[in-house]
C-alpha cells in the first residue's frame, strides 16, 4: 500500500501576543490532494494559524512544514510553494484580465513562455476568449473569484490556502466554485479552505474546528456528524462555538 503524503504537519503548533495565546498547542496533518477545512468562529485562531503555515507570522513554539518545508527557516520556499486567496481576492482591478494572470505568474516564478502558455490555458479553461483586454473591474463577481483562484494556482503550488473565498457570491457561483477546488484537488493540488457556510464544509475530506485557539474536533464531516448527533456540520459547528469565550482573532 502506497505511504499517505503529508504535505502539511503542526506538533504544538503555538502563537503568543505577550500574555495572549492566540494558537495554543495544534496538532494535524494535511495529505496531498486533500481538500481540508478549516473552520473557527471569529476569535478562534484560525487566521493566526493560516499565516504561520504560509510563512507570513513566526510561531513561538512548536513544529510545522508546509510543503515540506520548516516554517521557522524555510519561509521564502514555502511561499514558493504555495498559493493563497482571500475573500478580497487579490486582483488589480485596474489591469486587464491578462496583464493580471501576467503579474502574478511572473511573482510565482515562470519564465516568458511558461507565462505565455498559462495565460492561453486559463484564458480557454475559463471560456474568457476575446477578453483578455476586458479590466477586471468590469467582470461580475463570480468571474472575478474564478480567476483568482486559477491566478492563485497559476504555478502548479503543492498547497493554495484559501481564506473565505466564497464570501459574497451566490449559491449557484459558490457551486461552481467548488467544481474547481474539485478539479485542482483531483490534479494532487491540497486545498486547505476557512469559510463560514457550513454546508461547504460539507465537501471537504475532513473538517477542524478551533475554539479559543485550540482544535476541538478533527475528523470528516460524516463522522463530526455522528460524533456531535447532528444532522449537518452547522450543527457540529453551533455545539462547539457556543462554548467560544474569545470574540475576535
Amino acid at each position: 500500500m502506497a505511504l499517505i503524503e503529508k504535505v502539511i504537519t503542526a506538533n504544538n503548533l503555538t502563537k503568543r501576543f505577550g500574555d495572549f495565546i492566540a494558537v495554543d498547542q495544534i496538532n494535524f496533518d494535511v495529505n496531498k490532494g486533500e481538500i481540508f477545512g478549516f473552520l473557527g468562529a471569529n476569535g478562534a485562531g484560525k487566521t493566526t494559524a493560516m499565516r504561520m503555515l504560509c510563512g507570513l507570522l513566526m510561531p513561538t513554539s512548536g513544529e510545522a512544514t508546509v510543503a515540506g518545508f520548516d516554517v521557522y527557516k524555510q519561509t521564502e520556499q514555502i511561499k514558493k510553494n504555495i498559493g493563497y486567496m482571500s475573500q478580497k481576492f487579490s486582483l488589480y482591478e485596474d489591469l486587464t484580465i491578462a496583464e493580471n494572470i501576467r503579474f502574478y505568474a511572473g511573482i510565482y516564478g515562470l519564465n516568458d513562455a511558461q507565462i505565455k502558455e498559462k495565460t492561453a490555458i486559463l484564458i480557454k479553461q475559463l471560456h474568457l476568449e476575446g477578453e483578455e483586454k476586458t479590466l477586471v473591474r468590469a467582470l461580475p463577481l463570480g468571474w472575478k473569484q474564478k480567476l483568482a483562484f486559477s491566478i492563485a494556482i497559476v504555478h502548479d503550488p503543492a498547497i493554495v490556502f484559501l481564506d473565505e473565498p466564497t464570501g459574497g457570491v451566490d449559491p449557484i457561483t459558490r457551486r461552481e466554485f467548488w467544481g474547481l477546488i474539485y478539479e485542482a484537488s483531483a490534479r494532487g493540488i491540497t486545498i486547505f479552505v476557512t469559510t463560514h457556510y457550513m454546508d461547504e464544509a460539507e465537501y471537504c475530506n475532513r473538517v477542524s474546528i478551533m475554539v479559543d485557539g485550540r482544535i476541538d474536533a478533527l475528523d470528516t464531516p460524516a463522522n463530526l456528524m455522528k460524533n456531535f448527533a447532528a444532522d449537518s456540520m452547522d450543527e457540529v459547528f453551533l455545539q462547539l462555538a457556543r462554548k467560544a469565550v474569545r470574540t475576535g482573532d
